[in-house]
């Protein structure tokens, strides 16, 4: 194959990797594999998620490029006493399962399905002000505003990556009194801070819908409002930006 042709087609067909994962996610494998304890075997995959039989071939092929991707990985395993091939989990699709924290995902998923790159050309052509109102019909908050659960898992999902980071920022957080997180939905940053930092006052800021049953605490007070017309008082403010 040509140089050329081959550089091409890589980058035509690298779409494929953000499907299979957005697939392998609808389908549950990575839990399925998780709740199987052992090695699992392509036959027991397939029967553990109740696809046709003819369907294996083409498992076969979605977990070949998982594997080849690093979401999961292969290993010798008894069944029926012959030696087969199993699938285990990776530090990448442990960061998948719905039984953990964080669980990455309600945000994959949001990511591969409402791909605006795929509009991106109409986009320049068109007089919309972002790829995502041409592939959506409607301004990306505006879209959340009309999807709300849609956009709270995912956004939630995301936040919960603070975990794992919050505690080794000791210097931000330690000398100041007072935090507010901008759009910080329900509170899930503000409490993972807040744990880590119980002295901390922390003032969580969204629009009214999202936070106008979240019970307020000693250290956290949720504010419903607009960022563009004004924000609470406090020694720093957060702004966590997730891209779609």
């Amino acid at each position: 194959m040509d140089v050329g042709q081959a550089h091409i087609y890589k980058h035509a067909f690298s779409f494929a990797n953000s499907m299979v994962l957005g697939c392998a996610i609808q389908l549950g494998i990575p839990d399925v594999i998780h709740s199987h304890k052992l090695p699992m075997t392509l036959s027991q995959l397939v029967s553990e998620l109740k696809l046709p039989p003819a369907k294996s071939d083409a498992i076969h092929r979605l977990m070949r490029l998982l594997v080849y991707s690093g979401f999961f990985a292969t290993t010798n395993t008894i069944l029926l006493d012959e030696n087969q091939q199993g699938y285990i989990l990776t530090p990448s699709s442990k960061m998948l399962l719905k039984s953990e924290i964080p669980n990455l995902s309600p945000y994959v998923r949001a990511i591969v399905s409402m791909n605006p790159w795929q509009s991106l050309g109409d986009w320049f052509l068109g007089n919309e002000t972002t790829p995502f109102e041409t592939a959506h019909g409607a301004p990306m908050w505006e879209f959340f505003h009309q999807n709300l659960r849609f956009n709270n898992e995912a956004m939630a999902s995301d936040s919960q990556m603070m975990c794992l980071v919050v505690k080794d920022c000791k210097e931000v957080f330690q000398d100041m009194d007072s935090l507010v997180d901008v759009g910080g939905g329900t509170g899930i940053i503000a409490n993972t801070i807040l744990a880590a930092f119980p002295h901390l006052k922390c003032t969580v800021l969204d629009l009214l819908h999202v936070v106008a049953n979240m019970p307020d605490t000693q250290n956290l007070k949720y504010v419903g409002g607009d960022m563009f017309h004004s924000i609470p008082s406090a020694d720093a403010i957060l702004f966590k930006v997730t891209r779609f």
